[in-house]
Formats: structure tokens, sequence, C-alpha cells
């Protein structure tokens, strides 16, 4: 176990070390802040737009932006969100392929699985401090700047993201146990996501695939309920569970020279 902490506590330093995790909190503090504040400067930038374009005969009717403007803005960076975590991770073991660091951790005694176990850890940490960072600056400014009469379920749609970023890390890792290619890694994770939609495209099995998630804006204005995406939930979370086994299990059979 004092092996497995150190392994796990060299990830966060690693992360630290190298700016990942800096860059990181720094990309979804940017994220949280700019949702509320496209939603705030849109009037002003269509107003900006409208005496211009009074010059070539158009004109520009008036927006009105309230908090679901801002939450909009949320649901429409959180696939930006999820791309720039799995680029900025998604080689996270095949590196220590590329640098030759696991024959020596294997061979001082620690177990394949724990190694999974620890990436899995670190990748949770970041993508929870950094989503709930972006949530909750959202949130914050949303509520400073409107009211929040009028929406529903902030709180449970933004969780059905969350979840899907779990799905994306389970994917990850499941890639890092087959391929020895960041890239390979990153194209598996992103054939992942789309077999998923293009699954959602058959309204036989829509709400049972894990892209439905990101379809979770709808419960702010009460279109949809919490019930309504259940099953979709169930689904990631029996996904992520699998994923993580089947990667220990492939991991566990590679070579690692």
């Amino acid at each position: 176990m004092t092996a497995w902490r150190a392994f796990t506590g060299k990830e966060f330093l690693e992360a630290v070390r190298t700016g990942k995790l800096a860059l990181l909190l720094l990309v979804f503090l940017m994220l949280g802040i700019m949702n509320p504040a496209v939603a705030k400067l849109t009037p002003w930038l269509i107003e900006s737009m409208a005496e211009s374009m009074e010059e070539t005969g158009l004109s520009v009717a008036a927006t009105e932006v309230n908090a679901m403007s801002s939450w909009v803005q949320f649901y429409k960076n959180a696939p930006m969100a999820l791309i720039i975590f799995a680029l900025m991770f998604g080689g996270i073991l095949t590196g220590e392929y590329q640098r030759g660091t696991l024959i020596n951790i294997v061979t001082k005694g620690l177990a394949r699985w724990k190694i999974l176990a620890a990436k899995a850890l670190a990748l949770l940490a970041f993508w929870t401090g950094g989503y709930w960072l972006m949530f909750g600056l959202t949130w914050g400014y949303t509520v400073y700047f409107w009211d929040s009469v009028g929406i529903f379920h902030p709180v449970f749609g933004a969780f059905c993201v969350y979840l899907l970023g779990i799905w994306l890390i389970s994917l990850l890792l499941l890639g890092s146990g087959i391929f020895r290619s960041g890239a390979a890694v990153l194209g598996m994770a992103g054939a992942g996501f789309v077999l998923s939609y293009l699954l959602g495209l058959i309204p036989a099995v829509r709400d049972f695939v894990p892209t439905r998630l990101l379809e979770a804006s709808v419960l702010l204005t009460g279109a949809a309920a919490p019930e309504d995406f259940l099953f979709a939930a169930a689904a990631a979370g029996l996904l992520v569970i699998g994923n993580l086994l089947v990667a220990v299990v492939c991991f566990d059979q590679r070579p690692l020279s």
C-alpha cells in the first residue's frame, strides 16, 4: 500500500511540475467565467453589430438575456471541456511506456492493476476539481447577474455531464491498456463518443447511451425530468465499470517493453 500511495502521489506531483494541473484549472476557470460573461455581453455585441448593419439595410432585433442564457453557454462549452481534458491527459499511461518507467515500477512489486488505479484516481481528481470549479463559477456569476427563477435541476443537470466525463476517463484508461500510443488512445475515446452518438439517433436505444447525458440542458426549462436521464446515467456507470475491468485485463497481459 505504501508503494501505491507513493506512485499516486507521483501522479499529482508530476501534474504540478509539468504545469498540466495549473493549465487545467486555468482553462476551467476561464470557461466558468466565460459562460455568464458571454450571455451578459451578448446584447451589447448585438447592439454594436446593429449599428453597422443598418448601413446595409439590415436590422437586428434586440436580444434579452437571463440566467437561462448563461446556462445554455455552460452546456455549449461542456463538450469543449471534455475535449481539452482528453487532450491533456490522454497520454497519462502511454507516456510511461515511452519513458520506460513501467518496467522498474512493476519489478519493484507494484501490481499492474494498482498502477491503473492510481492513474484513475488522479484523472478523477483532476476532472472533479476542474469541472466543479467551472460549474461553481457559472452558478455564482449567474446568480449574481440574474435571479434563478425558472431554472430547474441545475445540479442534477451538471452531474449528468460530470458522469459523462467519468465515462471518458474510463475510455482513456481502456485505450491505455490496449495501445502504446497516445494518439491511438484519443482515437479510441473519440470513436466511443461517435458510436454512442450514432446509437443515440436510434429512438429505441436513445435513452440508454451515455452521450444522452449531454442533452441534460433540457432539465433547466422543466421540459424533462431527472428520471428521463436515469437510464443513460446507469448505462454510463455500467460502462465505466466494464471499461475499467477490461483495461485491467488488457494491461495485465501486454508486454511493457
